[in-house]
């Protein structure tokens, strides 16, 4: 007697979880259970290697499986082939041909079809002329004549002008000069564009202001002088002038730099006034009204007056003492000459920092800057001035072989430390960078002045 395993394997069924009695239910879905089982069978691995881009070209969406041959539609890209039919070949001749641009009869030959037999040049649409105007003999008598031409001369230019398109090269070696007056290129076209100009506005409406051509000979003659004086120069001159072009690059780089030095110097001392101002308002005002806290009477002072420290209003808890710190925009030149005079001055460099004493320091070490940055700017217009004066002596001594001063001799330094420059450092009359030498010199010099001991009262 058959089992359940016998029928399953009859029926092609695999065994279940439950090897129970076959029921209605197992004999009804057999189909679907091939069916399902054959499309997860139907699986294709992307080989290893091949992209992910090229296998999808080949494995679609739909899972069907790759081409086994490829497959050529008419739509796309495509090389045309030739299309070779049964038809005769439509026949050539060897054939004369005229060409309308040629007005000397030439006759030539070609290969044409001969249903193009009789048919006009194809390349005459090519032949474009310049449309020279003619004038009467009426015309020329009453608005054309002109006493340096004559009136042969003139119909000679046009013609000339009309055989060569405009090319007033050609047209001038070409040009009768035995016959005529020996004319230049530039008297040519003067004559030619000043007839050109007259025809155009006596041939035009009424009422209508028509466009004329002005050439400008004398500008022309000028132009080309200035060519061949270029081009005739010798490296000599071509030297001296690309050496005077550098010089006047670095006079207007040098006059850049004392202009913005200028401004600077002026922000300076404008912020110093500023500030003083706002110290005496402010020693008024405390003395009339009762003692407030500083920050809400206190205007806002100008960036450039000596250090700007940053407002803490940020949330949450912060030290006092965070205050006093110095910007990182402060340089540490600027902080050691702070700390230097601060000492000398026996002022503690870390105070206690209270309300008052906090706003008080911070005032303080904003003047010492302040201080600091004028003396600076003094010691170094100081140095420019003396360095002009010994240039402007130098150039006296050079020019006149002696120094002729006035009444202020005194203040001129001695003619035995006066010494004659080279002739790149005298053309230079504006001024000449500083080396790294003298810059050296000039801060040293500024940050001693800056931290001289200032003594008590």
């Amino acid at each position: 007697m058959a089992t359940g395993a016998d029928v399953r394997d009859i029926l092609e069924l695999t065994g279940g979880e439950n090897d129970g009695p076959i029921s209605k239910k197992d004999l009804i879905n057999s189909d679907k259970k091939k069916a399902k089982k054959t499309t997860e069978t139907l699986t294709f691995k992307r080989p290893e290697g091949m992209h992910r881009e090229v296998y999808a070209l080949l494995y679609s969406d739909k899972k069907d499986a790759p081409p086994l041959l490829p497959s050529d539609t008419t739509q796309g890209y495509r090389t045309v082939k030739a299309k070779l039919g049964c038809k005769k070949v439509r026949p050539w001749k060897w054939m004369p041909f005229t060409n309308p641009a040629r007005r000397d009869g030439a006759i030539f030959h070609h290969w044409r079809r001969v249903a193009e037999e009789g048919k006009d040049y194809p390349f005459a649409r090519f032949n474009k002329t310049v449309q020279v105007p003619v004038y009467s003999e009426q015309e020329y008598q009453m608005h054309l004549h002109d006493d340096g031409w004559t009136k042969a001369e003139t119909d000679h230019l046009f013609d000339l002008c009309k055989r060569f398109d405009l090319r007033f090269i050609v047209v001038h070696d070409r040009y009768d000069h035995q016959q005529y007056r020996k004319r230049s290129v530039e008297d040519l076209k003067e004559r030619y564009y000043s007839i050109c100009g007259k025809l155009t506005k006596v041939r035009a409406a009424s009422g209508t202001e028509p466009k004329i051509y002005i050439f400008d000979a004398g500008h022309e003659r000028r132009r080309k002088e200035q060519l061949e004086k270029l081009f005739n120069r010798t490296p000599e001159q071509v030297a001296e002038e690309e050496y005077l072009i550098q010089e006047l690059r670095k006079i207007e780089t040098r006059k850049k730099e004392r202009e913005k030095k200028a401004q600077d110097l002026q922000k300076l001392i404008k912020a110093a006034d500023t500030t003083t101002e706002l110290r005496r308002a402010e020693k008024r005002v405390s003395k009339k009204k009762l003692p407030q806290k500083r920050e809400t009477e206190k205007p806002a002072v100008p960036e450039t007056a000596g250090i700007k420290f940053p407002d803490f209003k940020s949330a949450g808890v912060t030290l006092r003492s965070q205050r006093m710190k110095l910007p990182s925009s402060v340089g540490q030149k600027k902080i050691k000459a702070i700390e230097q005079i601060l000492i000398e001055q026996g002022v503690d460099l870390n105070p206690m920092p209270t309300e008052e004493i906090v706003q008080m320091f911070n005032e303080l070490r904003s003047d010492l800057v302040l201080l600091y940055e004028l003396k600076q700017a003094h010691s170094n217009c100081e140095y420019e001035q003396q360095m002009l004066r010994h240039r402007y002596e130098a150039l006296l001594k050079a020019g006149s072989g002696a120094i002729i001063l006035g009444s202020d001799a005194q203040a001129w330094p001695s003619t035995d430390d006066i010494k004659v420059e080279a002739k790149e450092q005298i053309i230079d009359v504006v001024g000449a960078p500083l080396t790294p030498n003298s810059r050296k010199r000039r801060e040293s010099a500024s940050s001693s002045s800056s931290v001289k001991k200032v003594k008590k009262p």
